[in-house]
């Protein structure tokens, strides 16, 4: 079974590239990193290419709304000319608060931006004069002055409302599932592939310690802090089972921020939502991730303690 981790936003820059040169001695399939407000996604695959040279390098996500389609082209060009052909282009929307008042972007028509973005991209990436004309943009005389590494990179899309997931089956190589409850998954994976099949990913909150209390507590903060800051997992949850929790751990959020609001985050939701606790009963839970029809498990890692300690943990838990 092909195995991926995510290295959060969290970690320093050092961190991430240090964590990097331990996976590279792993037969991890691909090394993804995200992109929030800290670390700048390109420049940062760039160099975790070169300390991990034999795994594919992941985007996850790069949103359609802080570059226009052929700076998001550019730098997938890039990445995948200095990794030799790894790259693989994760796009997602964002958010309404990330694009509206951190980059300043109306946060209108995600999906039509999202095709329009992806029919570029990939003009683009050919090499060719781009001359494009959509209902969102219009690109005149547009070429590479590089030649990529391949004709086309792969492009995995986040999806998490049902017309971005018809959307990615539609027309991308693979999806990015997160916070989707496993029943729920289950179902959408296997209505979705009959319809043509395409790479399932599925980014999994996940926290390994000796101490199995100490990591459920901290999966438990984690969730609640996507609960509370996401509004399209709040009411894409509280729709699929969850109401009452996300409610719960919403309101609690808004009395006290992070402090206590984890605690209204219940068994049930970790179990259907996250893979946490000592290393035997992770590898347990993550299984149960995998017979629900995920390609590939994004393994999101939330350091306990000393990062690089906690990190080696992890890595042994899910790689040997």
């Amino acid at each position: 079974m092909r195995t991926s981790y995510s290295l959060g936003s969290l970690l320093t820059i050092e961190q991430v590239l240090e964590c990097s040169k331990i996976l590279s001695k792993t037969n991890t399939d691909t090394i993804w990193i995200p992109e929030t407000w800290g670390m700048e996604n390109f420049s940062i695959q760039s160099m975790v290419s070169q300390n991990a040279p034999n795994s594919k390098i992941g985007s996850s996500i790069i949103n359609i709304y802080s570059r226009s389609p052929s700076s998001i082209a550019m730098g997938a060009v890039t990445v995948d000319i200095l990794s030799k052909g790894r790259f693989i282009l994760g796009l997602g929307t964002s958010s309404v608060p990330i694009i509206e008042e951190f980059h300043g972007y109306r946060f209108e028509s995600p999906v039509l931006r999202m095709k329009e973005y992806v029919e570029i991209i990939r003009l683009v990436m050919s090499g060719n004069k781009i001359n494009y004309s959509g209902q969102i943009f219009n690109l005149k005389n547009f070429t590479l002055l590089i030649k990529p590494h391949r004709d086309t990179i792969p492009i995995y899309l986040a999806a998490v409302n049902q017309k971005m997931v018809n959307l990615a089956w539609n027309i991308a190589e693979g999806v990015i599932f997160y916070l989707r409850p496993i029943n729920e998954m289950k179902e959408t994976i296997h209505k979705m592939q009959l319809k043509r099949k395409i790479d399932v990913t599925c980014q999994l909150i996940t926290c390994v310690s000796e101490d199995s209390q100490t990591a459920i507590t901290r999966a438990k903060q984690t969730l609640a802090f996507y609960v509370s800051v996401g509004k399209v997992y709040r009411e894409f949850l509280a729709k699929n089972g969850f109401g009452s929790e996300t409610k719960n751990i919403f309101e609690e959020f808004k009395k006290s921020g992070f402090k206590s609001n984890y605690e209204f985050v219940t068994d049930n939701m970790l179990k259907s939502l996250t893979v946490c606790g000592t290393s035997t009963e992770c590898q347990k839970q993550l299984d149960k991730f995998k017979e629900a029809g995920i390609d590939l498990p994004i393994i999101q890692f939330n350091p306990v303690g000393n990062v690089i300690e906690s990190f080696k943990l992890f890595v042994k838990t899910f790689s040997d």
